[in-house]
């Protein structure tokens, strides 16, 4: 019920969804007697997409989350295995074109097959099943693992978890499948953005994972130029403001122990 409340809640009320809408239901109203407050609803709307899209909106919002774990370097600390996020892989187009397809999470499976090589005795779980809300057959675990051979890893190399939807269940399902030890490390591989979520889902899980970020949406602190298209700085936006929800959905609903994990 969770998962399917996240995904239809999204859809109704992603910010811009809701600006898009606001937009268009002004348009409407133009051909009906109250057509001064349509065109002020319209006028409204595209305004706010506009300056969300052009203006650095998503990037202000975008890097205290990046920026809340620092890179990952090994300094020597034992750790026992990697977890990775799924995310990355694209079940429906890979199948119908018969390639592994990535969207701009691969560096996610980038660094899954860098710390497979580098470290080829500690296990790799990759967790991902299907995200989506009608398609629950077609799974971003099966499609990897149809497809290894193209990040140059062996078949058997990586373990696959299959059937969480969402980061609470990845934590939840690949905590069961591991049955990790107390006080054992496991480094855990995701975008930057999605690490303080994730952090704080595993923690709540009793995993104790250190985090690996990967997949940077910005440049850094100083990272403040506008957009060059529009659609670039929207979506930059909302997938900021999809985390930041996140994290005060999961926090309400009891799945972390922290408001903005750190």
């Amino acid at each position: 019920m969770y998962f399917v409340l996240s995904k239809v809640l999204w859809l109704l009320a992603g910010p811009t969804n809701l600006l898009a809408l606001a937009t268009l239901a002004g348009g409407l109203l133009g051909f009906t007697r109250f057509r001064r407050a349509g065109r002020a609803l319209t006028v409204a709307g595209a305004s706010l997409l506009l300056v969300i899209g052009l203006l650095p909106v998503g990037t202000f919002l975008i890097l205290p989350l990046e920026q809340r774990f620092p890179a990952w370097r090994d300094d020597g600390q034992p750790f026992v295995g990697v977890i990775v996020l799924g995310g990355a892989p694209e079940p429906a187009n890979s199948r119908g074109r018969g390639q592994l397809l990535m969207n701009e999470g691969a560096e996610r499976l980038v660094a899954m097959a860098d710390l497979a090589r580098r470290y080829p005795e500690k296990p790799v779980v990759f967790t991902g099943g299907s995200g989506d809300l009608v398609d629950q057959d077609s799974t971003e675990a099966a499609v990897l693992e149809q497809h290894i051979g193209e990040l140059g890893l062996a078949p058997g190399r990586i373990t696959f978890e299959r059937r969480s939807r969402n980061t609470y269940e990845n934590a939840l399902f690949t905590r069961d499948l591991v049955k990790p030890q107390g006080g054992q490390r496991w480094l855990l591989v995701t975008s930057a953005y999605h690490m303080p979520r994730s952090m704080g889902l595993f923690r709540a899980a009793g995993f104790d994972v250190v985090p690996f970020p990967v997949d940077y949406r910005t440049a850094g602190p100083g990272d403040i130029k506008m957009a060059l298209a529009v659609g670039d700085g929207l979506k930059r936006f909302e997938t900021a403001t999809r985390e930041w929800i996140g994290l005060a959905v999961e926090r309400a609903a009891g799945h972390t122990r922290e408001l903005f994990p750190g």
